[in-house]
């Protein structure tokens, strides 16, 4: 399946959709990833990846454009929820070269930037080892993708 949206929900307790990030979720405060929610999984949902990513940053590398904040996946199919600074699933490498979550942080004066936060749902449990980029990550789940979507925060630095 390609890379479309599907009816599934995003939501979070800590922001509300094109709504400001809370300073605690980004890197001006304590880092901590927000608690994400979502519904209506696609029929035949087994795993779920989860990608934060930031497309304002002004930086391109190895061909893509844009800040990956979180890649978080080998998540089970019956999950709907993560905590706020969950230990849940496996966590990829980040474009601040972790494997965590890393918060907004977009350079002083550039603006309010967007971050996506996708939830992917797989028609297979995934059991990917630690530290998978994005890029790679998309290319072992793009071919058991059942559908996607999104919450988007905003945020500037103070």
């Amino acid at each position: 399946m390609a890379f479309a949206l599907s009816s599934m929900s995003v939501t979070s307790p800590a922001f509300a959709n094109h709504q400001a990030i809370p300073a605690k979720h980004t890197g001006e405060g304590e880092d901590v990833s927000p608690a994400l929610a979502w519904q209506d999984a696609p029929a035949g949902t087994k795993g779920f990846a989860v990608i934060c990513h930031d497309p304002d940053a002004p930086l391109v590398k190895e061909g893509s454009y844009g800040f990956v904040h979180w890649v978080l996946y080998n998540l089970p199919g019956d999950l709907q929820e993560l905590t706020e600074k969950t230990a849940t699933g496996t966590a990829g490498m980040n474009d601040f070269g972790n494997n965590s979550y890393g918060g907004p942080m977009p350079p002083e004066g550039h603006g309010t930037h967007l971050y996506y936060f996708w939830v992917l749902a797989l028609d297979h449990q995934t059991s990917l080892p630690e530290g998978l980029t994005l890029a790679e990550l998309l290319q072992e789940v793009e071919p058991h993708l059942l559908g996607m979507n999104r919450l988007v925060g905003t945020y500037q630095r103070g």
